[in-house]
């Protein structure tokens, strides 16, 4: 689950992490009463207007502005609530659909009022799968093109691994400060903004942490300037206060639905459907539909049951894509009997009454010979399998 800015630097704020204090608006009106309140508390006129999306590379798509007056303010808030804010990382890149701006933060700068002694850096958390640790990656060059540097200059890209039994060490958070070329008051600074950045995570089990830039002001303080914040969904049931920040209109509106039926479903740019009983089962489909010459078009999980009533709602949700030629059901039939889940499939297609794509029904395990008699005896437009190839080669046939 992703954070706004806003809702990220709030969470590191619980932990001592220091951050550009800013203030959450979602009008013109609030806009200018965060700005009043800023002005006041950093006796500046300065301030940053930033658009509040999931997504990275906001000020390449014009959704972070500097402000230097309260009438600036109004037409530059004015401006970007409302807009398609297009990013790298929106759907579609920098010539796609974009997102819908509904909320903005009014932020202090930050770089005020020495700007040229001003140093950006890049701070991320993360799992690295491989080696089994949280890792520490940082790099000299933050800013809006780290991915840049990634690439053409990986030698700048430094990593730091945690022994998930000890925890971050005091040297590890030095060695960080050491090979980010700071000194006096900054390395000290340093060294216990990673120490806290670093507890914030472990605590609020995040998957993420994404601190660019992370800011050395003028007096030698370190700063979260920007923040990007994902959550591990597996533990949002510690965390209560931290579900409750999910912020569905960022979310894919067919997935949200898919959720609220207990369905585990994520959209794909395929042709063919799945509908799968476990996640293990669902990537070998998708896999089965890849090797068929077809695209998989989502991921949908049903879990461990399906009567006729979740069938229905699987089946509404993909068929909402008009890219689906088809559709591939692949079953085991271990805790769920497969006679009981062709029946859903049946009742489903009757009650829906209105389906015109090939549907390939896989279904193995007990009662798996009741259940293809069931399927080809309903006088339905459905394919029964009961091996994979026989349902690799039905959507061959299908899509020919």
């Amino acid at each position: 689950m992703n954070l706004h800015e806003y809702q990220g630097k709030d969470l590191l704020k619980g932990f001592g992490v220091a951050i550009q204090e800013g203030i959450v608006a979602e009008s013109i009106e609030e806009a200018i009463s965060a700005y009043d309140q800023i002005a006041e508390r950093t006796g500046s006129s300065m301030a940053i207007v930033k658009a509040q999306i999931h997504a990275g590379g906001r000020g390449k798509g014009g959704g972070v502005k500097l402000v230097k007056s309260s009438d600036e303010l109004k037409e530059t808030a004015g401006s970007i609530l409302g807009m398609m804010l297009k990013t790298p990382q929106t759907p579609g890149g920098m010539e796609g659909e974009g997102k819908l701006v509904r909320k903005i933060l009014v932020a202090e700068d930050a770089y005020a009022p020495d700007f040229d002694a001003c140093k950006e850096y890049y701070v991320s958390i993360l799992m690295d799968r491989e080696m089994k640790r949280n890792v520490i990656i940082y790099s000299t060059e933050g800013g809006m093109d780290i991915e840049a540097v990634a690439e053409k200059t990986p030698e700048l890209v430094h990593k730091e691994h945690i022994d998930p039994t000890l925890g971050l060490l005091s040297f590890q958070t030095r060695k960080i400060a050491f090979n980010l070329g700071l000194s006096g008051k900054a390395f000290k600074e340093m060294t216990r903004f990673i120490a806290k950045l670093y507890k914030a995570f472990v605590s609020s089990d995040a998957s993420l942490f994404e601190i660019n830039p992370c800011l050395k002001t003028g007096d030698d303080r370190i700063i979260a300037v920007d923040c990007k914040v994902s959550l591990d969904e597996n533990a949002l049931f510690r965390h209560k206060e931290l579900a409750a920040l999910r912020d569905t209109d960022e979310e894919d509106p067919t997935e949200v639905e898919a959720k609220s039926y207990g369905l585990n479903f994520v959209n794909l740019d395929g042709n063919v459907g799945c509908m799968v009983n476990g996640a293990g089962l669902a990537m070998s489909t998708m896999d089965i539909i890849k090797l068929s010459g077809g695209e998989p078009a989502n991921f949908l999980d049903v879990g461990g049951t399906a009567d006729a009533d979740r069938v229905e709602k699987a089946f509404r949700i993909i068929l909402r894509d008009p890219a689906v030629k088809a559709i591939l059901i692949n079953i085991f039939g271990g805790i769920v009997r497969c006679d009981r889940v062709a029946n859903g499939v049946v009742e489903a297609y009757k009650n829906m009454g209105n389906i015109t794509v090939p549907i390939i029904v896989r279904l193995q395990g007990t009662n798996a010979d009741i259940a293809k008699k069931i399927i080809d005896e309903s006088g339905l437009e459905v394919h029964s399998a009961t091996l994979l190839q026989e349902a690799a080669d039905l959507v061959k046939g299908v899509l020919a």
